[in-house]
């Protein structure tokens, strides 16, 4: 489940997050491995949710990992919105 207001980033590969995965467990980060919410899509099924307070964290670790997903969303008030990295002053 995506609480309002938390981040949902996407790979477009089931391996891509599943190294997110495995990186982010090796620094013990805050995030949740979850199914694509069925309002977004993704060909890989698999999801990083992230509160907004560990967003920051994680995407230093998955941009010097070379790990960045290629999307991501907010949910605000029931709908995902796009969102550019570079506006949450994560990129």
């Amino acid at each position: 489940m995506v609480n309002d207001q938390d981040y949902v980033a996407i790979f477009h590969s089931i391996h891509r997050v599943l190294r997110a995965e495995q990186l982010l467990k090796q620094h013990k980060a805050a995030f949740l491995l979850i199914p694509v919410p069925r309002k977004l899509t993704s060909d890989c099924g698999l999801a990083l949710r992230i509160a907004p307070e560990h967003l920051a964290a994680v995407y230093v670790l998955l941009a010097e990992a070379g790990l960045l997903p290629p999307e991501l969303y907010q949910l605000r008030t029931g709908e995902y919105v796009a969102i550019d990295p570079a506006t949450v002053g994560i990129a």
